[in-house]
């Protein structure tokens, strides 16, 4: 349910008054999501689950299923409180765990603070990296998409001037490895096609604008190029999201956060998922921030929740068909 002053809980009661078909527990203090019902003036009941029940099903409107994880003290809508970080913490625990013991598909979350939580003095950078601690420190990817883009990302949540001693070899090879096994794997695209952004202005221009497509991005697409994959680039990022690229791309490779996702945002802001790659759990997001102001007004829209939620719903198909289809093989 995310950070309890923000817009979370109003999605997610939202969300209870729309036929959307999917089987889904909601982690979070029941009581929140009463109180934030009654500030929408819209009907809620809740049915209370544990991690060991079977799902019940919230085909009928207005209802909810909740694991329920208690807020640590009050919480007054739209006003952050230090006191609630634990809280929002927890809920990323259990859904972590409850996912990797096969309990549930996905974790799909709503919007949380950063900034409230480090100020707790724990050091924390976001959801990806949250999550990637949670199942063994693997190496997370965020990849975010909306109709007709997907965008990954090498390096996430750092301050501009530590992004190009980030960006290495090992770093991008790997995020282009996890980008090819996600998209056959999780989004049925057999030989995908991967566009590769360069990290500086006019992709280094040659070594005049620096060296880093030369030394790093270059060596590493031509590796994947010799295995037999569709690679392009690296290609200059104010040209590379054309209409008649992104077209001929399945996902591009970004070098840093702000180099690819003002584009997607632009394009599918509302409609846009943010998907964690790399984990051994389904996980996908929301693309919004928690939106306080917005919180217990009723503006709040749940349409990028609902895409998120159709996204964990694809990739668990996919997946689950993948896996099949392997393990036949195997037999055969």
């Amino acid at each position: 349910a995310g950070e309890p002053a923000g817009i979370g809980p109003d999605l997610i009661v939202k969300l209870a008054q729309l036929d959307h078909g999917y089987n889904l527990t909601t982690i979070g203090d029941p009581n929140l999501l009463l109180e934030r019902a009654k500030q929408l003036t819209l009907p809620l009941e809740i049915s209370l689950v544990s991690n060991s029940n079977e799902m019940i099903n919230t085909a009928e409107l207005g209802k909810v299923n909740v694991l329920p994880i208690n807020l640590k003290t009050e919480t007054i809508t739209g006003k952050l409180d230090v006191r609630n970080a634990p809280y929002v913490l927890e809920l990323l625990n259990v859904a972590t765990q409850a996912c990797l013991a096969k309990k549930y598909d996905a974790v799909v979350t709503t919007p949380i603070q950063k900034s409230i939580i480090n100020d707790t003095k724990i050091n924390f950078s976001g959801h990806t990296e949250y999550f990637a601690k949670q199942c063994g420190n693997v190496t997370p990817i965020m990849l975010l998409a909306c109709p007709g883009l997907r965008i990954a990302l090498v390096t996430t949540h750092l301050p501009l001037r530590e992004i190009p001693d980030a960006v290495t070899k090992d770093k991008l090879e790997k995020t282009i490895q996890i980008v090819i096994d996600a998209m056959k794997q999780q989004f049925g695209i057999r030989q995908p096609k991967i566009t590769v952004c360069g990290l500086n202005p006019h992709a280094g221009e040659n070594g005049h604008l620096g060296t880093e497509e030369i030394t790093t991005i270059l060596p590493v697409i031509k590796h994947f190029s010799e295995q037999g994959h569709k690679m392009t680039g690296p290609l200059p990022a104010d040209t590379a999201f054309r209409p008649e690229l992104r077209q001929k791309t399945d996902a591009y490779i970004c070098m840093y956060h702000d180099q690819g996702l003002p584009v997607l945002k632009t394009l599918g802001f509302g409609e846009a998922v943010n998907i964690t790659l790399g984990l051994p759990i389904i996980r996908t997001s929301v693309d919004h921030g928690t939106a306080l102001d917005l919180a217990g007004t009723g503006k709040a829209d749940c349409n990028s929740l609902l895409a998120a939620i159709d996204m964990a719903n694809t990739l668990a198909q996919n997946q689950l068909h993948s896996t099949s289809t392997t393990e036949t093989a195997n037999e055969s």
